[in-house]
């Protein structure tokens, strides 16, 4: 709703104007200018100063400031850009601001110095300096796409007037190119702007158009760029806020179109409904400028240059042609049967023939999307004899030629060519996969459009399982940013209200392909986090409605978020157990003060455990299995941790594990214990740091982890120890030091070099970003509790005025276990540890508890035993954590024992949920989520903690980090709780500490840490990861047997299918190399997930790869044991190497550089490191 403005008052006379002349510290030459207002009301709201402001010029930002305590003192700081043409502060005497309530008050004006200068250093030169903004006016702008490599196709142009114009902006701080245009929508006249990040541009073009004194640029992007429409600037304004900016009055944009309803009430297709302008895909912008000033010309060279300190290049285009808007017809050719239209003449045969052309087979029609939604085909390209040559060939060479579209990652622009190219055979084949996994489509619904994916192999859950049968009818579809932007971030604003309404629509109508329309089915608890969802395309006799009420009975929920979590156990990515039925025990928790202390924790036999061990295949580094299991059991969920006392088949459930009745009553295993190494990170440092760890002690651990990474490439011992001692979670460095043990770092392999090469530069670049110290003294691992009763629990934390023994006394207990220690036999750790979880940012989430030794209860191995006696668990004192599968950060380093034990921790007290009151729907689901999605602060609270915790002389002790850690942790509990954390202005950080590479925030805002955490970022030097692809490979295997020709040519087929599933999932993540995905050592990825978790997730991604292609593998050598394998095994590596060579032979005689993505696959061999190593002892031998 519009408010009304203020009257505007008469001019006041009471002062001259002052003389128009400009002096160099003049503040009309400054880009903006900053007025501070004292004596306002403290009710004073931003829109009140808006409208009070805003008759003297463009006002651009207005922040109403707080006290300490976060009260209003009265006083704001409205800043005007570009200034306002009079000095009315001086003029205007006395000033008169309207208060919200209608009432007049007077105010201070005071006019404050340039806070800066508004200029741009250079990243080539930073002698040379540009505008911070540089704008040239625009003629015209045209949308469209590239139909050729030198047409363009418009689909719409916006010309200039002299009311309206069009800008091109280089916004250098920001790193952006913007342009801003007005279109007519539905008879009004809206302004539009949209963004291109300097890292989505590549090459501008620019083309000659034949007009003296014009100039044309065109830009194509492969992804959309962000789009905006401007608001009326006084209807975006919050009663509450104590900051505005202009930039609130710039909402994001979904679509552009006359015929709204339509994208109200259809289904999300990539074919939009009549738009204006299809911001998702016409992505090529041709720009129109009159050149003829000297100022424009000097100002067009300057944008250029500046574009090219950023690798951003300006070409010329020769030969570029326009093409006229048109239809494309091939919608209809490949979503519904169509007659032919008849000839004027027709011989026999034609009249003979069908003229009907039937509809694709859904495989390929959803691979055909695939394409098209990527850019990497473009329906006006496709032409009815495309489609029915796609429909003619066999299937399988179909869906292999648009596989490898997909897989090159390139814009096609003759299709037909493609059925003419020596594509790779069987790249689209689907072998035989492990039970636990699925093939799953998958689609990315952003602001502007959709993109779906080739059918990847993943881990199954129990819901894919069950309906194995209709596993083709499900969709994964995650919700996002365009492309290059990653994850949809939070807003306490509303300008993101457009997106967020786009995904409720998904929600609401579904997706559509071709004939198939997928609906809302349900989440993940993992999905959710990430923003992602099941949708499922129905048949009359199985609706989704159908699959939710077979998954449990879930009406006894009242509370939404607890209703969505509780399906969201049916989908967790587990591993079915077949091989025996078990025997339910049920026993009731320990419960004290409010506390549950075995919250979680359930008991299985050791027979059990082997089973689980045998039929998963568990890779073991002892021989014993492991002790503790995450599992899932109809509606039970947690831990099972090994018991001596249980027998046989029998498995203990305590009702803390009990969620909800299901039908489905098989157990499922999630994951296991294991040893992983302790590593420190930014938030745990700092919390340390707090407590009295000296600095010096952080940076000695660093720069012996970085010595020994550099020695670890020529020392094979060096190197080995690292690997066996720093295991990571996916234990692919224990892999990397198996082949060492095989002689393979000593032969200078070039794959296995090449990924010790990796693991280092990933090592450093963590160690760069998240300070990623390894402590030799610490492990990483699951909590479970002490069955026994034994262990003591926390009473009274030790003073720290108490005598030492009297402290360690004090101390409450854990059994830790580690199944290897340093002798190789089992070792139990004893004295003084720190026991903490990720993430800690509260002083008192890091606990100092005390090692012991208890005989009954040394079959637990590689696992934190916590008491369940005490006043409360001390595992929620680490940061709220349980025991259903949290992981512990547990360091015995004496180094890193504090001088302050156990700060007050923090009380974890769940905010109270509110019931729903009536049967909870889908559609209640969905609005949870996406009210989840705009309420989601959990980056921006930790970010902010980060940035307060380096500012503040109290660090994580302040006041406001205090409260944000809170904030945070309500933040993580709110899919259990369904309360947002609310992140108010005064905990929203402007300065940033230069560790933390805000890169596009003003120079005046960054400032160098001196803390620990500055030092740390300043001691690491990032490093490259290059492969290896000129060295030999291992003749100990190239000579180990003489291979038939038959056998030569059966691997290559393998080798073929498997480069081609690897492809698949680095263009899916956006992985960079094979070597990333096959280790997990991934140094870059799309953004939709965080590095944390997207390392599980790889790890299950690579494990379900490597045994799919391992059973293939089996199955073409003729078994899998070595007599029979091993000559395959070495027919996989010597196929290998000969693609390699040629590449390189190749390479060198075009003086061309060997990257990763022009160079043969090296990875498939190694999916039988073992029987390689084997092979090369055999040699030795």
């Amino acid at each position: 709703m519009s408010r009304e403005l203020p009257p505007k008052p008469p001019p006041r006379t009471s002062r001259p104007p002052l003389p128009v002349f400009r002096r160099d510290d003049d503040w009309r030459a400054r880009p903006e200018l900053r007025l501070k207002v004292n004596g306002l009301p403290k009710d004073i709201t931003t829109h009140a100063l808006w409208a009070s402001f805003s008759r003297y010029g463009t006002v651009s930002q207005i922040d109403i400031f707080e006290d300490s305590k976060g009260m209003r003192d009265g006083s704001a700081r409205v800043t005007f850009s570009p200034p306002p043409p009079q000095p009315f502060w001086l003029i205007v005497q006395p000033f008169h601001v309207i208060s919200s309530a209608g009432t007049q008050v007077t105010v201070r004006l005071f006019l404050e110095p340039a806070r800066r200068t508004f200029d741009h250093p250079s990243p080539v030169n930073p002698t040379v300096r540009y505008p911070e903004i540089m704008t040239l006016q625009a003629e015209s702008i045209d949308f469209g796409f590239m139909y050729t490599p030198t047409t363009m196709m418009t689909m719409h142009t916006v010309n200039a007037s002299p009311q309206n114009g069009i800008l091109f902006k280089q916004n250098m701080l920001h790193r952006e190119t913007v342009v801003e245009f007005r279109l007519v929508v539905n008879s009004q006249s809206e302004l539009f702007r949209f963004s291109i990040p300097f890292a989505q541009l590549d090459t501008i073009y620019r083309v000659d158009s034949g007009e003296p004194n014009k100039m044309e640029l065109v830009v194509s992007l492969p992804t959309p760029p962000r789009f905006f429409r401007k608001l009326d600037e006084q209807d975006t304004h919050e009663d509450k806020a104590r900051y505005w900016s202009e930039r609130d009055a710039w909402y994001r944009q979904t679509d552009i179109t006359n015929f709204l309803d339509d994208v109200k009430n259809l289904p999300v297709t990539i074919k939009k409904s009549r738009p204006i302008i299809d911001i998702g895909r016409w992505t090529t912008y041709r720009l129109k400028f009159d050149v003829s000033s000297n100022r424009a010309k000097n100002l067009f060279r300057q944008i250029g240059q500046a574009l090219q300190d950023y690798n951003i290049s300006t070409k010329e285009i020769a030969g570029f042609e326009l093409a006229s808007q048109r239809e494309p017809a091939v919608w209809k050719y490949i979503d519904q049967p169509i007659t032919t239209p008849s000839k004027p003449t027709r011989t026999l045969a034609e009249l003979l023939q069908d003229e009907t052309v039937p509809p694709l087979p859904f495989a390929i029609r959803y691979q055909l999307e695939v394409c098209i939604s990527h850019g990497y085909l473009n329906e006006h390209n496709l032409s009815l004899d495309f489609v029915s040559q796609l429909r003619n060939t066999e299937p399988a060479r179909s869906q292999d030629i648009l596989e490898y579209v997909a897989n090159q990652e390139k814009r096609i622009y003759e299709p037909m060519k493609l059925f003419s190219l020596n594509i790779i055979k069987g790249s689209a084949s689907r072998p035989p996969i492990p039970q636990y996994c699925a093939y799953i489509r998958s689609a990315t619904v952003t602001p502007s459009t959709i993109y779906f994916n080739t059918p990847s192999v993943e881990i199954s859950n129990r819901v894919i399982r069950y309906y194995a049968e209709y596993a083709d009818r499900f969709l994964r579809v995650r919700f996002t940013d365009e492309k290059v932007e990653g994850k949809i971030h939070s807003t306490d604003k509303d300008t993101m209200d457009e997106v967020f309404t786009r995904i409720k629509r998904v929600f609401r109508n579904g997706i559509s392909i071709g004939d198939r329309a997928y609906e809302f089915l349900a989440f993940g608890n993992s999905q959710f986090r990430e923003n992602g969802a099941y949708f499922y395309c129905p048949v009359h006799h199985l609706q989704p409605h159908h699959i939710r009420d077979w998954m449990g009975n879930f009406d006894e929920i009242p509370y939404v978020a607890q209703y969505a979590a509780r399906l969201g156990q049916c989908f967790s990515t587990t591993r079915a157990i077949i091989g025996t039925k078990t025997t339910i025990n049920e026993i009731e928790d320990e419960e004290r003060n409010g506390f549950v202390f075995t919250d979680g924790v359930g008991k299985l036999s050791p027979f059990l455990s082997q089973l689980i061990t045998h039929e998963l295949g568990i890779v073991r580094t002892s021989t014993e299995p492991p002790s503790i299991f995450q599992f899932r059991m109809g509606g039970c969920k947690g831990i099972l941790a090994v018991s001596p006392d249980s027998k046989l088949q029998e498995i203990t459930i305590r009702r803390s594990q009990y969620k909800f009745a299901a039908r489905h009553e098989g157990l499922e295993i999630i994951r296991w214990s294991q040893f992983s190494a302790a590593n420190l990170n930014r938030q745990i440092i700092m919390v340390l740091s707090a407590l009295g760890v000296t600095d010096e002690i952080f940076m000695a651990k660093l720069k012996g982890q970085l010595a020994d990474l550099d020695l670890a490439m020529t020392n094979e011992l060096k190197a080995l120890t690292m690997l066996q001692k720093d295991i990571d979670p996916n234990q692919m460095t224990l892999a990397l030091a198996g082949m060492i043990l095989e002689g393979f770092q000593k032969h200078r392999e070039p794959f296995m070099m090449s990924t010790l090469r990796l693991w280092r530069a990933w090592s450093i670049k963590y160690l760069k970003e998240k300070a990623r110290i390894t402590v030799a003294q610490g492990a990483f691992l699951l909590g479970c509790v002490d069955e026994t009763a034994t262990l003591k629990g926390h009473f009274n934390d030790p003073r720290s005025n108490e005598p030492l023994p009297d402290r360690l006394q004090n101390l409450p207990e854990v059994f830790v276990q580690l199944s290897k220690g340093p002798n190789g036999s089992p070792t139990v750790i004893l004295g003084p540890m720190l026991l903490a979880r990720n993430p800690s940012l509260h002083p008192g989430d890091i606990r100092v508890v005390r090692g012991v030794d208890v005989p009954a209860l040394r079959h637990l191995k590689d696992a934190v035993v916590v008491p369940q006696t005490g006043d409360r668990p001390i595992v929620n004192m680490c940061s709220g954590g349980d025991l259903d599968g949290d992981d512990y950060l547990v360091i015995w380093d004496q180094d890193l024992l504090p001088h302050e034990w156990n700060h007050p921790p923090m009380d974890f007290t769940p905010a109270e949920k509110i019931p729903l009151g009536r049967p909870i729907t889908p559609d209640d689901l969905t609005t949870f989520f996406v009210t989840y999605m705009k309420n989601d602060n959990l980056p921006r609270i930790a970010t902010a903690h980060l940035a307060f915790a380096d500012f503040m002389d109290d660090g994580v002790k302040s006041t406001k980090c205090l409260r944000l850690a809170e904030l945070h942790s309500t933040a993580v509990d709110y899919l259990k709780s369904g309360v947002p954390a609310r992140m108010t202005r005064d905990l929203q950080h402007s300065k940033w500490p230069h560790f933390m590479e805000k890169q596009n925030r003003p120079r005046e805002n960054i400032y160098k840490s001196k803390k620990v955490l500055g030092q740390l970022y300043d001691q690491v030097e990032r490093v490259d990861f290059i492969p290896i692809y000129d060295a030999p490979f291992d003749q100990r295997i190239l000579g180990a047997y003489k291979i038939e020709a038959q056998m030569l040519e059966d691997a290559k087929v393998v080798k073929r299918q498997y480069d081609a599933a690897v492809q698949r999932i680095m263009a899916q993540h956006a992985i960079g190399t094979e070597f990333e995905v096959w280790s997990t050592f991934v140094m870059s990825h799309s953004k939709a997930s965080n590095d944390y978790k997207f390392h599980e997730e790889i790890g299950r991604i690579a494990m379900s790869l490597k045994d799919r292609f391992r059973a293939l593998c089996y199955e073409k050598a003729g078994g899998s044991s070595f007599e029979v394998l091993g000559p395959f095994v070495a027919a996989m590596y010597t196929v290998t190497a000969e693609e390699i060579g040629q590449a390189a032979v190749e390479a060198r005689a075009r003086g061309a550089h060997m990257m990763a993505d022009k160079m043969p696959k090296m990875s498939f061999p190694w999916l039988f490191q073992n029987v390689l190593g084997k092979i090369a002892h055999m040699v030795l031998v």
